[in-house]
């Protein structure tokens, strides 16, 4: 960064700047558990001779501050991916069913962005399709902030909802399956090549809520990569400038997630290893009725507060996942 010639590419010095303050951050809480382990010993040592109870009380809530930062730091050790530290692009899609799946879709997407929300991660809906009578069709957002892919991979797969249907006049208990798929953001120092010639670019009129700019002009975009039929589209930005970059930066990573999954499927033709394909594994079932538990069926953790869970409270299961992943060394 002292080199003159630093910020002529704006792009890389933008990746290494963020790089720096990331690594700043790290070594600033290593020194402050350092610190506070020596205010502790010095604390320890001159209460030992005189033994006041008010200074032991004090000494009891420096360790549990302290046990808590060394907490952080150990979870921070879990995000040992390459792309762990990046952003993360969201998609969910109701499975067959109609209205009951697509309403579980809609509950899925309120539950991630409170999520987002209480762990201040920013947040945004990119692109939505509501139902034809509730819930949605399709939506993508972004989550952004430190390690937001690293704690959403967890969510990858089908997660299965049970409930007696509020669309069902005879109150019967429905099944419904919704996939979430999680991507992370590339950045612009990752080559992905893309001709111009492989792309068909569609505008079209944005649906659902919106100003008046964004619903009477063809300000949405659609892009289909020819070659691998992947099709993304944006249209939460007003101009259909500002969508296309967006629409542009989905399919990056789309492509990136796309040519890396083939390469493990031709090595895993190679070796003759037969592995599940991850999206299609039920990962966690919400059962409503006619009792009520959340259970994620790789981890084995449950809880009962299915309120809690669909209000965003879903660390646990992301704390568990992260352990696991860690202990078997796959995604």
């Amino acid at each position: 960064m002292q080199s003159n010639s630093f910020w002529q590419k704006q792009e890389q010095a933008h990746l290494l700047n963020k790089e720096l303050k990331d690594l700043k951050s790290t070594l600033e809480e290593y020194q402050d558990i350092n610190e506070q382990i020596e205010e502790l010993s010095i604390l320890y040592e001159l209460n030992s001779q005189e033994n006041n109870s008010e200074v032991w009380q004090e000494i009891s809530v420096k360790i549990q501050n302290l046990e808590q930062a060394i907490s952080s730091q150990e979870k921070s050790l879990l995000f040992a991916g390459e792309y762990d530290k990046h952003n993360a692009i969201v998609s969910i899609h109701p499975g067959a069913g109609g209205t009951e799946s697509q309403d579980w879709a809609e509950m899925l997407l309120r539950m991630y962005l409170k999520w987002a929300e209480k762990n201040n991660f920013k947040s945004e809906i990119v692109d939505f399709m509501p139902g034809d009578e509730a819930g949605i069709k399709s939506v993508t957002f972004t989550v952004n902030g430190k390690n937001a892919y690293g704690l959403l991979k967890s969510e990858k797969g089908i997660h299965r909802l049970v409930r007696i249907s509020p669309f069902d006049a005879n109150r019967r208990r429905h099944t419904s399956f919704a996939s979430v798929e999680v991507i992370p953001e590339i950045e612009e120092d990752i080559k992905i090549d893309i001709a111009e010639s492989d792309l068909r670019v569609d505008t079209y009129r944005a649906t659902g809520a919106g100003g008046q700019h964004v619903n009477t002009t063809d300000s949405a975009v659609r892009i289909t990569h020819l070659p691998t039929k992947i099709v993304v589209q944006c249209q939460n930005e007003r101009s259909q400038y500002s969508n296309r970059i967006t629409a542009m930066k989905i399919l990056r990573a789309r492509l990136f997630e796309y040519y890396q999954r083939k390469k493990e499927e031709d090595l895993e033709k190679i070796s003759g290893d037969k592995k599940d394909i991850a999206w299609g594994n039920q990962i966690r079932s919400y059962v409503f009725q006619p009792y009520q538990l959340v259970k994620d069926h790789r981890t084995k953790v449950e809880s009962s507060n299915i309120q809690q869970i669909m209000d965003g409270e879903i660390q646990i299961f992301i704390d568990a996942y992260l352990k696991y992943f860690q202990k078997n060394n796959k995604q």
